[in-house]
């Protein structure tokens, strides 16, 4: 054998490390993340809100590989947004319970899965399902326990988002929207008698519809049966803004503004500050709460769809 013919084992190695495409989005996709809440027209504010970076990393501390063989640091995140607009006279409580709940249940029992193929998006919508309905109980307890509780609940929407794929739960009706190209898309369908009317088509009830803005037909806890959560799965590309929101600001902030206020060439926390201060500037009566994350994707795909 001509031993001018073999692979060095070195050149060999680094070549399939190379073919082998690594790393993985989650280590490649980073996101800029911003929140503001104010009480607006209210004494109290009963909104609440959580943005968190879920990660894992590797250290190399010390070897004799050749450099370039391992890296010296390899590190990979998702980022986690929750909003909760509580109501009833302890909403506050309920809006700060219902967050707290979640976040406990995904440090205790959640995988922290950041790379993503149909088994484990699976399993992220199904522990999502299981910790709302966990969460639900929770707040429902919690409020018959005490008088002073009676009747509490919140809206709940979250996001998770791992690589380029985006997780959504959601109850009640703040919002979740996709800003992408210069259009806002609303994500999640609000959960209202209003919404309920529509959905059924023209009758003799869509004029009185316009009254039913805020009767909630789904929320977290104050009613004995479970409420019945959205879930969703959508691919992500870059430049893309994902907006949670409470109705303190959708009631006043209409999709052309928000999407004129997001379109800015300015600081992903001045945008959202600006879509705050115009709904406090538009009169809003309720609290109003905004989280934005913009996502850097080094590559993309289309589709999404609720389940």
């Amino acid at each position: 054998m001509d031993d001018s013919q073999e692979t060095d084992p070195e050149e060999l190695l680094t070549s399939k490390l190379t073919d082998e495409a690594f790393p993985p989005l989650s280590a490649t996709v980073r996101a800029q993340l911003a929140g503001r809440s104010h009480r607006g027209g209210r004494p109290v504010n009963d909104d609440h809100f959580l943005i968190v970076e879920l990660g894992r990393h590797q250290r190399t501390i010390a070897t004799n590989l050749p450099d370039g063989q391992v890296p010296v640091r390899f590190e990979e995140a998702g980022y986690g947004m929750i909003v909760a607009d509580g109501l009833g006279k302890a909403g506050a409580t309920a809006s700060r319970l219902a967050i707290t709940t979640l976040a406990h249940l995904v440090l205790r029992f959640g995988k922290w899965q950041l790379r993503i193929d149909p088994e484990t998006a699976d399993d992220v919508i199904n522990r999502a399902r299981r910790f709302y309905h966990q969460v639900d109980q929770t707040v429902t307890e919690t409020a018959s326990e005490r008088s002073d509780l009676s009747g509490m609940g919140a809206t709940l929407t979250a996001a998770y988002s791992a690589g380029d794929m985006l997780f959504l739960a959601h109850v009640g009706h703040s919002r979740a929207y996709l800003f992408r190209g210069g259009v806002l898309t609303q994500l999640t369908n609000d959960q209202t008698l209003r919404q309920r009317i529509a959905d059924s088509g023209p009758g003799p009830f869509e004029a009185a519809a316009n009254e039913l803005d805020h009767v909630l037909t789904d929320v977290i806890g104050g009613h004995a049966r479970r409420a019945r959560i959205q879930l969703g799965q959508f691919e992500l590309r870059g430049e893309d803004c994902v907006l949670l929101c409470t109705n303190g600001l959708s009631d006043v902030v209409d999709d052309k503004s928000a999407a004129a206020v997001l379109g800015r060439r300015a600081p992903l926390d001045e945008r959202c500050g600006a879509l705050v201060d115009l709904a406090l500037a538009r009169g809003t009566r309720d609290n109003v709460t905004a989280v934005l994350a913009k996502y850097d994707v080094p590559a993309y795909s289309s589709a999404a769809r609720f389940r």
